[in-house]
């Protein structure tokens, strides 16, 4: 786990969803390979063809945009597919409560850090595909708000879903702080919004952040 610019007054927690607040490498691995599968499916291409072809394009974008990474919402946008009917793919294919078990170590976790702080998810996923993952993890009781790829119809990396949440939390972006584990999706830009980031290999870091010396500026 690694910190960044922690708020001394820190009033509430981003925290992305897949890979964060869970640690389930087959699920996350389905969620890629469904709809690179559907897509090649629409164009008449088998998985392997349609799956170089991607990779090759996001190489290309990172190799002329400073070797930041491209997510695959915005990948698809590159090959015909709009976000709108990316929305409709996932909320079609991902159903989270087949790979995903309430974990209450994760619920003991967030319930002690929103006694003190506002909780939001900022995903990539639809709200819907968010609030069945929360469901299937037994946390959905303790965010406040999901903000999800249909909010703002933009992926991360991106201003808005980022400050779309510290508008709802009533905080400026200053008092939040992003946590996630892809440091280009989810904590690059919130830093440059003045936000504090929160690094993390999985949902065993996420544990940690319910002790408040694990937090400290």
């Amino acid at each position: 786990m690694q910190l960044y610019n922690i708020p001394e007054s820190l009033q509430a927690f981003l925290f992305d969803m897949d890979g964060t607040l869970y640690t389930n490498p087959a699920y996350m691995q389905f969620q890629i390979r469904s709809l690179i599968e559907r897509l090649a499916r629409l164009r008449g291409s088998s998985f392997e063809v349609m799956h170089g072809a991607i990779t090759a394009y996001q190489e290309t974008w990172a190799q002329t945009h400073s070797g930041q990474s491209l997510s695959l919402g915005n990948t698809f946008v590159h090959f015909g597919i709009s976000i709108a009917e990316s929305i409709r793919w996932r909320e079609e294919l991902y159903e989270p409560g087949a790979y995903l078990k309430a974990d209450p170590k994760l619920w003991e976790t967030l319930n002690r850090l929103g006694a003190a702080h506002a909780l939001v998810v900022v995903t990539n996923n639809p709200v819907l595909v968010a609030r069945k993952t929360l469901a299937a993890l037994g946390v959905g009781d303790l965010f406040q708000w999901i903000i999800g790829l249909d909010t703002c119809l933009v992926s991360k990396p991106h201003a808005a879903p980022f400050l779309k949440a510290a508008a709802l939390c009533h905080v400026s972006p200053s008092a939040c702080v992003s946590v996630g584990d892809r440091y280009e999706m989810d904590i690059a830009l919130p830093l440059a919004l003045g936000m504090g980031g929160i690094l993390v290999d999985g949902v065993a870091d996420v544990y940690q952040l319910g002790h408040e010396e694990s937090i400290s500026a």
